[in-house]
């Protein structure tokens, strides 16, 4: 089992940066890629950032240009950088990915609340 801890968020005025991170720890020799998701009030979960094997990214539009995802493999923690942080970006931050042989995502963490606002 794979147990995902997000730290990191806070209140930053528009404009502002946050770094976040994600800590595994459990069965994580068999996480070649992670997500960050994110939830705004009364929203579905969004997908937000990915980091695969090697170090390849990928972003949604919605913050292109703006987050970077980043990994630290001897850490086992993943981190999002957010600058120009936006109102829409306030969200809870969650970090996750699937369990190669069931497909399913491991257990959700408690995520980290980013608010952006004056």
């Amino acid at each position: 089992q794979v147990q995902l801890v997000e730290s990191g968020g806070g209140l930053v005025q528009p404009g502002g940066s946050l770094r976040l991170s994600c800590k595994a720890s459990g069965n994580i020799f068999s996480i070649n890629t992670m997500n960050w998701y994110r939830q705004a009030p009364g929203k579905q979960r969004e997908w937000v950032a990915a980091i695969f094997s090697g170090g390849i990214t990928d972003y949604a539009d919605s913050v292109k240009g703006r987050f970077t995802i980043s990994r630290d493999n001897a850490k086992n923690t993943v981190y999002l950088q957010m600058n120009s942080l936006k109102p829409e970006d306030t969200a809870v931050y969650y970090c996750n990915t699937r369990d190669r042989s069931s497909g399913n995502f491991y257990p959700w963490g408690q995520g980290t609340q980013v608010t952006v606002s004056s």
